[in-house]
């Protein structure tokens, strides 16, 4: 006769599936309540993630102006990567507001923007430092992004990452 543990003979669900079912409740109510559905939650990430994108590329416009001012004579080659990144800025629904983006680059830099004083090479490093920053922020964003806008992050982020080759070229 094959052995058989000792049963425990008890009637109803034990404690831990009751406080399971509980937990799992909770979690359902808690949702239910908050009135926001998946698809709502997920609008509401891309809009943050959308409006995230327009302030770092008004960032890094404010920083291509900053080392512009200072360094004049790097106009032929920083002007096209400028202008690329006011694109980028414009496809995020940012806005061409001189003030804003001033006072959000005033707030929210990765790092310093250079200074006059700072030396060419110093601000061209400064520069592709903020966009391999900015690059690398975009991909990781990709996952919490709905398809279109992943999308353009993704093309956006592939071109950070060149400006960032670029500027480090730049340098040698």
């Amino acid at each position: 006769m094959p052995y058989s543990p000792p049963s425990r003979a008890r009637s109803g669900p034990r404690r831990r599936t009751l406080l399971a079912s509980l937990a799992g409740a909770t979690a359902l109510l808690t949702g239910c309540a908050s009135g926001a559905g998946p698809a709502e939650r997920a609008a509401s990430a891309a809009t943050r993630a959308r409006a995230r994108a327009a302030r770092d590329s008004a960032e890094l416009l404010a920083r291509y102006d900053a080392v512009l001012d200072a360094h004049p004579a790097l106009a032929d080659r920083l002007s096209p990567l400028r202008a690329a990144v006011a694109a980028h800025r414009d496809a995020f629904g940012g806005t061409p507001d001189a003030k804003a983006t001033k006072s959000a680059t005033a707030q929210q830099s990765p790092s310093p923007v250079p200074s006059a004083s700072a030396d060419r090479k110093e601000a061209l490093t400064s520069l592709a430092s903020a966009e391999r920053t900015v690059a690398d922020r975009r991909a990781a964003a990709l996952l919490e992004v709905p398809g279109e806008l992943a999308r353009l992050m993704a093309s956006v982020a592939a071109a950070g990452a060149a400006h960032a080759y670029l500027l480090t070229e730049a340098t040698k």
